[in-house]
C-alpha cells in the first residue's frame, strides 16, 4: 500500500470567477493538477481533493453562491476524499490528518491555489505534524500580490501598477526559497509526472 498522497488544493472556481484571475501565472492549473493526479493514480497513491469555503460571507468561497466546486475538467475519482475547509492550512479545520493516519500515509505532494498562501500554509503545517512534503511549484498558481498597504478595493490595474506589487514568479521563489530544505522538497512536474513518449 502507498504512504504517499497527492493534496491538491482549492483548485476551485471561486478563484476564477474574481476579477485577478486574468493575472493568474498558471490559467491551465486544471491540466497541471491532472497530470499529477494521473501519476498518483497511476502508483496507486491516495488523491485528496481540498475546497476552500467562507460559509455565510456572500462572496466566491461562500458555498451558497455556487463556485465552491473544483474547476472544470477536475473530477475527483470513487473514493478519492473531497474535504472542505475554512482556515487557510488544510488540516486545521477538517480530519485530514485522521484520514492520512488511517491510510498509513507518510509522504504528501502538494498542489493548489494560491501558491504562498493555502499551499504553503499546508505544507509547513504538515512538515510540523512529521509529514515528508513534496512541492510542486509548478503545479500551484496565485496571482499577483499587493503591498499589505494597498487598499482591499483596489482595482487590478491600480495593483499591477503599484511597483511593490510582488509578481507570480517573485511569489513562486519566495515561496520555494522559504520551504525547501526546512518544511519540503521542490519538485518539478516532470519528476513526478513524467510525460511519458508515444501517450
Amino acid at each position: 500500500m502507498s504512504q504517499t498522497a497527492l493534496i491538491v488544493i482549492d483548485v476551485q472556481e471561486s478563484f476564477r470567477v474574481r476579477p485577478n484571475w486574468s493575472a493568474v501565472d498558471h490559467p491551465d492549473i486544471a491540466d497541471r493538477v491532472n497530470r499529477l493526479v494521473a501519476a498518483a493514480r497511476d502508483r496507486g497513491d491516495l488523491v485528496v481533493w481540498i475546497l476552500h469555503t467562507e460559509p455565510g460571507t456572500g462572496g466566491a468561497f461562500d458555498p451558497a453562491e455556487g463556485h465552491v466546486r473544483l474547476i472544470e475538467g477536475l473530477t475527483p475519482a470513487a473514493g478519492e476524499p473531497v474535504i472542505a475547509k475554512t482556515s487557510h492550512n488544510a488540516f486545521t479545520t477538517t480530519n485530514l490528518q485522521q484520514l492520512l493516519t488511517q491510510r498509513g500515509i507518510r509522504e504528501l505532494v502538494i498542489s493548489g491555489i494560491r501558491t504562498e498562501q493555502c499551499c504553503e500554509t499546508t505544507t509547513r503545517v504538515a512538515s510540523d505534524l512529521g509529514y515528508d512534503v513534496v512541492f510542486v511549484t509548478e503545479a500551484t498558481a496565485t496571482t499577483p500580490l499587493p503591498h499589505w498597504t494597498m487598499p482591499a478595493d483596489a482595482t487590478l490595474e491600480e495593483i499591477l501598477a503599484d511597483p511593490r506589487t510582488l509578481s507570480p514568479a517573485v511569489i513562486a521563489e519566495r515561496t520555494e526559497y522559504a520551504l525547501a530544505g526546512r518544511f519540503a522538497t521542490i519538485r518539478t512536474l516532470d519528476e513526478i509526472a513524467p510525460v511519458l513518449v508515444g501517450s
